[in-house]
């Protein structure tokens, strides 16, 4: 496994800014800084293109860090027949496992048997999952004893709907944490001596002479600096439109008639206490009254539980969970908990759009695609959109594959099979740190955080968050709000959004200090991350 080096600084963000304004070409140029472009940039830069990454708001603001914090094949997508994709999901679920051991670790799902032919019926379903996961795989599915299903998962209901308990499957799939894996990447990205920045918009395309299937060809962006305002042509051989749910938007700055790609679709979850979940394993709920599964799954010290579907006409950047879905979460989870969590049980709250592929007539966003498409337009913008954390590396490796096969970018193979994401230790079985615990997701920088003053001065109990790690999000991360520590570098707005709310003029002081910026801006930041932590507490 090729490692990637942890020494690397971070630019400061002048330095990012001066290095866009130098009238260099770039070869590959990605708008989105998600799960899908993130991947897209570090395939290309693992390749030996020179790589520019610009997201307009933060990594993984917007669907890539509301996730149900699970790399997983799709039980689901099994039960519907999708064996071709189940199995490359279940491959990428272990070569992340693999390349980020400190960020990906595996998780076991106990699935309660009530009916008498569910454990039959569960159970060959599951050990067709282990057979196509292979090499893999992380660990065999086995059946359990009602016995061993209470001892594995205490807190599973006896009965549902006058059905007794009468045993269940355990089975493994992944467990991750989403913004970590995304400043994982971008840290992965400036390794391999590529550039990312956030807060920098993307406004406009640039065409110029260069031909691309005997059309002006896509020969850059115009960009914004969110922060000051000033905007910046950027040049590129290769532009990859990879902004999720909001693909459409640039593409019609390309064509302002071009048909519509997604059909968004939101999916909200809840977080509870750990004594909803006092173990180590996950429960899933294989068949909810809108036909999906709900996980009810333990996470850094907590249980989170969701999710649900529900289709969007608009694309807001920080959508609010209906009260109609968190009572859905309740009622459903409820049935299958032996103690049924109520709206004050619920320390926080969030809301993610899903960039489904857009089906033609009338379709519910559960039966639209995940899978990945990848769109080449007549002037060479290259759009990808569909799929899902889990996947991300082979969605990347596909979207530059295919820039290479539309002849945008010289011949390159892919690397990234094998290579190692920021941070990832090289032996990880012998680390001290627990996995899924705040300080393992730093790997091998965690005694560069461990040097920073505030390493006693705990901010948020609930996420370990202390002010160490606030001036490492600013130092190392490119955090620049209160908002990007709490809800992204760290998860406190995720786990108990009052707590966070409490901290955040704490991280206010602490990050105006390292970016030396004074009051004026502290009371800015601090007004935005109110303003959106609002959405994170159930009124």
């Amino acid at each position: 496994m090729t490692s990637t080096s942890t020494a690397s600084a971070i630019p400061t963000r002048s330095a990012l800014l001066n290095t866009l304004n130098d009238n260099t070409t770039w070869d590959v140029i990605v708008i989105g800084g998600g799960a899908t472009g993130l991947g897209t940039a570090v395939d290309a830069a693992a390749r030996g293109y020179r790589t520019l990454l610009v997201e307009g708001e933060d990594f993984a603001k917007g669907t890539s860090s509301k996730a149900t914090k699970l790399v997983h094949g799709g039980v689901r997508y099994l039960a519907q027949g999708n064996i071709s994709l189940v199995r490359e999901a279940l491959h990428e679920r272990g070569v992340l496992n693999r390349n980020a051991p400190h960020l990906v670790w595996p998780l076991g799902f106990v699935v309660p048997a009530y009916g008498m032919f569910d454990q039959p019926f569960y159970g060959v379903g599951l050990k067709m999952y282990d057979m196509l996961a292979g090499k893999l795989n992380l660990s065999p599915s086995r059946w359990l004893s009602k016995r061993e299903t209470l001892a594995e998962a205490s807190t599973v209901a006896p009965s549902v709907g006058g059905r007794n308990l009468r045993g269940g499957i355990l089975y493994y799939d992944g467990q991750f944490d989403d913004a970590r894996l995304a400043v994982a990447l971008m840290r992965t990205l400036f390794d391999l001596g590529g550039t990312a920045i956030n807060y920098a918009r993307v406004t406009g395309l640039l065409r110029g002479t260069t031909m691309h299937n005997g059309k002006d060809a896509i020969e850059g962006v115009v960009m914004q600096d969110v922060l000051s305002g000033a905007e910046i042509p950027v040049r590129g051989r290769c532009v990859v439109n990879a902004t999720g749910v909001w693909v459409d938007s640039v593409r019609r700055m390309e064509d302002a008639q071009a048909p519509t790609m997604v059909a968004p679709s939101q999916g909200v979850h809840l977080t509870l206490p750990r004594e909803f979940l006092p173990g180590d394993k996950a429960i899933l709920i294989p068949k909810t009254d809108d036909g999906r599964v709900l996980f009810v799954v333990p996470w850094n010290g907590h249980t989170i539980v969701g999710t649900t579907d529900t289709p969007r006409d608009d694309l807001p950047m920080d959508p609010r969970a209906g009260d109609a879905e968190i009572d859905f979460i309740l009622k459903t989870a409820g049935r299958y908990l032996s103690r049924r969590p109520t709206r004050a049980d619920v320390t926080s709250v969030w809301a993610g759009l899903r960039p489904l592929v857009k089906a033609t007539g009338a379709a519910s966003t559960k039966s639209l695609s995940r899978e990945h498409t990848i769109l080449v337009s007549q002037h060479g913008l290259v759009t990808v959109t569909g799929g899902k954390w889990t996947t991300y590396r082979k969605m990347a490796q596909d979207v530059i594959d295919t820039a290479i096969q539309n002849q945008l970018l010289p011949q390159a193979h892919c690397r990234t099979a094998d290579l190692a994401l920021h941070g990832a230790p090289k032996d990880a079985a012998k680390s001290a740190i627990a996995h899924g615990t705040p300080d393992s997701y730093y790997g091998t920088d965690l005694e560069t955080l461990r040097a920073l003053p505030g390493l006693d001065h705990v901010l948020v109990k609930a996420s370990c968050l202390t002010e160490a790690h606030v001036r490492y999000a600013a130092r190392h991360e490119l955090a620049h709000s209160v908002e990007d520590v709490l809800a992204r570098r760290n998860r406190a707005l995720f786990l108990d959004s009052e707590a966070a709310i409490l901290a955040a003029p704490e991280v206010a002081r602490i990050l105006g200090e390292e970016l030396s910026l004074g009051a004026e801006w502290q009371r800015a930041t601090l007004a935005d991350f109110e303003k959106t932590a609002a959405h994170y507490r159930l009124a």
